[in-house]
């Protein structure tokens, strides 16, 4: 949404999340979480009947007017479209996916979790384990943040009848009678790193969150014509993750087979980096086509890519080789 403040004061944040309520009546939108800051806001929702965009559209443009309105403000409220990621409903992704939105009041440097912090998870490694200090002050945080739907979820405030949590509750239980305390014990221990691969390490430069048959399938269906209000053509443009295997073989020379099981081989770190930024593939799954690589080994493995690729000249072309040849077989 841009830098600038969207919510100036809880009056505007109070339109908002009625506004929230208006979009879940009037499309049929199924809203599974949410969470305001001050420049931008995000969503979990369910659309069975396909409209995403027309709600999201109607929410910012509803939300717009009354704020220019209420401001005397001039020009565009939201500096850019929204962002669509599409999340596979079957799995842990969705309840992944609520995490990393309720997370965002205490994603910042105040908590703990600073750029550094930040940048460790995009390459998909875990932040650092918190102090007892820290974890209490972002519970805390969380706790009385009042614009997000977290509070509701593990039973601090009462359950908007527009609010679907219970299919979440559901995932996050361990068959107990308070599916309030599996919700907070659940988001409790991803704040204690208890988990392999952080939801921030998917969602961070995500076009679309899934297992890989969702993902082979959704690029299937998105539209030749696709609108330009989402990332609609970058989920068009995910290819299979053989197509990098293909294209990394022609330029080295060598059968994935012979390289693959190479520690620091520039060919598999170079294949691994390219299923995660272009294949839209979780650690796990680019850990199980590189024959059994555990999650850290594969995280590692694109980090130290990514780190090379920054200065060596001899790589950036032998990426570029690879990237001409996978762009060849998407769209010849």
């Amino acid at each position: 949404m841009g830098r600038r403040a969207i919510f100036t004061d809880d009056g505007d944040r109070e339109h908002f999340v009625e506004l929230l309520s208006g979009m879940v009546g009037r499309y049929g939108v199924i809203l599974h979480a949410y969470v305001l800051m001050e420049n931008h806001y995000h969503l979990l929702i369910e659309t069975p009947s396909g409209n995403a965009s027309r709600a999201l559209q109607w929410l910012n443009l509803s939300y717009s007017m009354w704020y220019k309105s209420k401001r005397n403000h001039s020009g565009p409220l939201f500096q850019a479209r929204f962002k669509s990621i599409p999340v596979e409903g079957e799995g842990s992704w969705a309840l992944a996916c609520s995490v990393y939105i309720h997370l965002n009041p205490v994603r910042v440097k105040a908590f703990g979790l600073g750029k550094a912090d930040r940048k460790r998870e995009k390459t998909g490694l875990l932040p650092k384990v918190p102090t007892a200090e820290q974890m209490e002050s972002r519970l805390a945080k969380l706790r009385c943040h009042r614009w997000s739907s977290y509070p509701a979820y593990a039973g601090y405030a009462p359950k908007p009848e527009w609010l679907a949590c219970e299919s979440l509750w559901l995932r996050a239980g361990t068959g107990g009678k308070d599916l309030k305390e599996d919700y907070r014990r659940y988001l409790k221990d991803y704040l204690r790193q208890g988990v392999e691969e952080g939801a921030a390490a998917r969602l961070s430069a995500a076009v679309a969150i899934g297992g890989t048959a969702f993902i082979e399938g959704l690029r299937k269906k998105i539209p030749r014509r696709a609108g330009g209000e989402t990332n609609a053509r970058a989920w068009r443009r995910l290819p299979p993750f053989g197509e990098v295997v293909k294209a990394v073989e022609a330029v080295k020379g060598e059968p994935w087979k012979t390289f693959v099981d190479r520690q620091g081989d520039w060919g598999r770190d170079l294949a691994l980096h390219l299923g995660r930024r272009r294949c839209g593939l979780t650690l796990r799954e680019l850990g199980e086509h590189a024959g059994g690589m555990g999650v850290q080994a594969v995280a590692k493995a694109c980090a130290r890519i990514g780190e090379k690729l920054k200065t060596d000249k001899g790589l950036q072309r032998i990426l570029a080789r690879v990237m001409r040849r996978l762009d060849g077989v998407r769209t010849g």
